[in-house]
């Protein structure tokens, strides 16, 4: 009787400890690999500076066309650039000009 009740002590006492060491385990995967979890936080950040070089190109892309149609606007009208830009879209020259064609003119 002794030694039943001996080993009904010892699995009580363990059951305890194995259902603390499960727990442990179980927070700990899905701190790290959990939706919410470290992996997750970490692809996030990724993504957002990724996010942020394409914001920041689109930006730099969107200044460059300002600052073109800013001198087309009427209160600072370059008419070099109106002439360049007239030629190019209607692909027209004088008589007496040479036309050296560029392929980077957008």
């Amino acid at each position: 009787m002794g030694l039943l009740w001996e080993i009904q002590n010892r699995i009580k006492s363990s059951g305890f400890w194995l259902i603390g060491a499960f727990l442990i385990v179980y927070f700990a995967f899905h701190a790290i690999n959990g939706e919410r979890g470290l992996l997750k936080y970490l692809y996030l950040r990724q993504e957002i500076s990724e996010a942020k070089k394409i914001a920041a190109e689109y930006e730099s892309q969107k200044t460059h066309l300002e600052e073109k149609v800013k001198h087309l606007s009427n209160s600072s009208l370059d008419l070099d650039l109106l002439d360049e830009r007239a030629r190019v879209v209607l692909n027209l020259a004088g008589s007496d000009e040479f036309i050296l064609l560029d392929e980077d003119i957008e």
